[in-house]
């Protein structure tokens, strides 16, 4: 299946216009010129990360209207249930006498491969079927494959319009992608003018992508939104609430320096935690820094070099934590080496 994941590099200019005075943003790991090698060098532009479609299926994640207004059919019932092969093999004939509902289900199935062999280019076949005659769910995706090119002719004209319809009819996915697209074409603060009711009609819904956007958009003054470093901060806690590990890194830092709302060292260093533990490099360099200083929990120069290592070898250098990690003895190089190992 297409990934739901739009083309970032335009939108660098989207938070590049900020307020006068305004604060600098939360840095966030940059690449070093050296290929693979990577450092926490602070950026001035973060950019919200895409949205995207490539979680498992589960029955509490699906939503029936997709699949047309009586969820309680047999092949919807069959999908529900993870009964895969026979919901496709219910929904197949319906599909071929043009029902939409059926054609979406058999394309999900398919672009999934769920009980099937998955066939992103037979998904394309129906999710184009059902696009045309008006499901959203159907048109955000194959709006995808047509951005892609890679089991479709490439269409980024066709794929916009179907994007907007998506968005337009409610679709959050398709309206933080839509708005993606607005800014790529349009960039600047006019690109994002246009793109912040999307954004807004997506956070809503409690997409965490579209959360962290507007928590961005808040935090720099853009869009045609004064900047409003307190609603940026409940946005941000929103995101990071759903496990969304860079509005954790934002987040701990915001309410480390005290940015945004009160200053809280013991919660802005358990969500720096949490985002390290969850895999983030970024974080786990970070939250060394924090153990090394004691900020937010006790020192423990053993804890900080394990984070820093477990980072290190994922190819994140500091130089700063490097000769921390050179000024400790033998021995303490060797329990954070052990502590590493046992580390998430």
């Amino acid at each position: 299946m297409a990934s739901a994941t739009l083309p970032l590099q335009a939108l660098l200019a989207l938070f590049m216009v900020q307020a006068a005075g305004a604060a600098e943003p939360v840095p966030l790991p940059q690449a070093r010129p050296e290929a693979g090698v990577h450092t926490d060098k602070p950026i001035d532009t973060p950019l919200p990360q895409p949205a995207t479609t490539n979680e498992p299926p589960s029955i509490d994640a699906i939503n029936p209207d997709r699949f047309g207004a009586k969820p309680a059919d047999q092949a919807y019932g069959a999908f529900q249930r993870g009964l895969y092969k026979t919901a496709y093999d219910l929904a197949l004939p319906r599909a071929q006498n043009g029902d939409p509902a059926a054609q979406t289900l058999l394309a999900e199935i398919l672009s999934r491969g769920l009980g099937v062999q998955q066939n992103a280019a037979e998904a394309a076949k129906w999710y184009a079927l059902a696009a045309e005659q008006g499901v959203p769910e159907s048109q955000f995706q194959y709006a995808l494959m047509l951005l892609d090119g890679r089991y479709v002719k490439k269409d980024e004209k066709g794929a916009y319009a179907l994007m907007q319809a998506a968005a337009e009819a409610g679709n959050p996915l398709a309206q933080f992608n839509f708005a993606q697209l607005l800014v790529q074409q349009d960039p600047g603060d006019a690109g994002i003018s246009k793109a912040v009711p999307y954004y807004e009609r997506a956070a809503a819904t409690g997409l965490a992508d579209a959360q962290y956007a507007m928590a961005q958009i808040y935090a720099n003054g853009v869009g045609g939104k004064q900047r409003d470093d307190a609603q940026a901060r409940r946005l941000l806690t929103q995101a990071a609430r759903q496990n969304y590990d860079t509005a954790q890194i934002d987040l701990g830092a915001w309410m480390i320096e005290g940015r945004g709302g009160a200053r809280d060292l013991k919660s802005g260093f358990g969500w720096m935690k949490q985002a390290a533990e969850g895999g983030n490099v970024a974080a786990r360099n970070r939250l060394a820094k924090l153990y090394m200083n004691g900020i937010g929990a006790d020192p423990d120069l053993i804890l900080a070099g394990a984070w820093y290592i477990v980072a290190r070898r994922a190819g994140l250098i500091d130089p700063d934590m490097d000769n921390f990690l050179q000024g400790l003895s033998d021995d303490q190089t060797k329990q954070a080496l052990q502590r590493a190992n046992r580390l998430p």
